[in-house]
């Protein structure tokens, strides 16, 4: 959400920072609802104003003995054109309303300009890709060979996009969001939530994702969405607050499930895990004030980077150009982990930078101690890291070509009971089901 007050006094700024986005001017139209809005509710106060008045008359003049039936009859009529003024006025406050939801955050001065991912600018980078002899092989044809990644059962449960995962691939996805929690709970200072995994409309709205990603999200037959991600309830946490400012920041962790319909990604990743229904993420939310956020981001980014390094896994960091950066966000990284199955760099999380464009929607404030006056907090997100994706990296970057086995990663040997390699199921082991015929 945008400051209207804002955009009447600089609507150039807004429009050539929305071009950078790809967006047509949008000010004009935002300051033509706005001005037919404010021009209604002078209206009402002036009418008000005259029926009040009017009003005052009519009591003396009644004692008096005076006629006063053409008074009642002017006050009257001036009450229903004030009931139309109020519904007017309130018509075109939505029309405003949704129109400054339906528009994306201002982008910070040091995106860098593009249309899409081919222009994303590397930052740096971390490990050496694994670039072996063999033929390599994607993260599905490992797990299935183990006899521990089961696609066919999951879509016959609930259709495609969707994946049974048993055993020791099981139990690394376990592990790996234990540890994800111990090291950002231990080590960076984030304080583990367990939320709801349902939100009704005012929440999904506070952080953007509704109206306008609807399609994007799955809803109850009640009153309720399932969370696309633990963003939503997280950041949620700060709204209809004043926070004090030596509260801050706020730094929140979670693990959760997440759901999304990915309208719009067929064809795309229809294959494994990379892109599923339901997946899980260990997230990360930032609450802070205005001055601090830009260095926040920079830690959010190396918390979400320093999971990647205990685990050896080697990643680069980009920053999303103009054209590739979320709705919500000013700036955002991406970390994007290496996947010798594909021979390219996935994105594994996302660190984005979403200012007072949140907040706003919030109605999240902080204050200075010892002051009156209030502002906006600064809220910022990021996968720390997406577990499934993890999983992937984790499976691909330590497979053993030799046997079809997969090491585990030394960090993760103590969530895993010390198992030192995961090996294909043999038929004397205890598979999930064996059919005959």
């Amino acid at each position: 959400m945008h400051d209207i007050r804002a955009i009447r006094e600089n609507p150039e700024r807004f429009d050539k920072n929305w071009a950078r986005r790809g967006l047509e001017p949008q000010a004009e139209a935002i300051l033509k609802l706005d001005e037919e809005r404010r021009s209604a509710q002078t209206s009402l106060q002036e009418l008000q104003s005259e029926r009040n008045t009017i009003s005052k008359d009519i009591g003396p003049m009644k004692r008096e003995g005076k006629d006063t039936s053409a008074l009642e009859e002017k006050v009257s009529a001036m009450k229903a054109e004030m009931a139309e003024l109020e519904e007017r006025e309130k018509t075109i406050a939505e029309s405003l309303n949704q129109h400054l939801s339906s528009i994306p955050n201002l982008l910070a001065d040091d995106v860098p300009d593009g249309a899409d991912e081919n222009d994303n600018v590397e930052v740096r980078k971390f490990g050496e890709p694994k670039r072996g002899n063999a033929e390599p092989k994607e993260h599905y044809e490992i797990g299935e060979a183990l006899g521990m990644m089961d696609f066919e059962t999951a879509a016959k449960l609930s259709g495609s996009r969707f994946v049974m995962l048993s055993h020791g691939i099981a139990r690394m996805e376990r592990a790996l969001a234990q540890f994800f929690l111990d090291t950002h709970t231990m080590e960076h200072g984030y304080i583990e939530v367990s939320p709801p995994l349902m939100v009704k409309d005012h929440v999904l709205y506070g952080t953007n994702q509704l109206p306008k990603f609807a399609e994007d999200l799955f809803r109850t037959t009640g009153d309720h969405w399932l969370i696309p991600t633990a963003e939503v309830p997280l950041t949620n946490i700060v709204a209809d607050l004043i926070v004090d400012e030596d509260y801050l920041p706020r730094r929140y962790t979670a693990f959760t499930p997440c759901f999304r319909s990915e309208a719009g990604s067929a064809g795309k990743d229809t294959r494994g895990m990379l892109r599923q229904h339901q997946f899980y993420k260990v997230e990360m939310v930032s609450v802070t004030t205005p001055d601090k956020s830009v260095e926040e981001h920079e830690r959010m980014t190396q918390c979400a980077e320093a999971v990647l390094k205990k685990l050896e896994i080697p990643f680069r960091t980009v920053v999303l150009c103009a054209g590739d950066t979320g709705f919500g966000a000013m700036k955002t990284y991406d970390i994007e982990a290496w996947l010798p199955g594909q021979q390219t760099y996935r994105e594994i999380s996302s660190c984005s930078n979403c200012g007072d464009f949140q907040a706003r929607r919030m109605k999240a404030r902080s204050r200075r101690k010892g002051e009156k006056q209030t502002d906006f907090v600064h809220t910022l997100n990021g996968s720390g890291v997406a577990v499934g994706r993890a999983l992937i990296a984790v499976i691909e970057n330590y497979y053993d070509p030799t046997d079809g086995g997969v090491f585990v990663p030394e960090v993760l040997k103590p969530y895993m009971g010390g198992l030192e390699k995961i090996m294909p199921l043999s038929s004397n082991d205890d598979v999930l089901l064996k059919a005959s015929g």
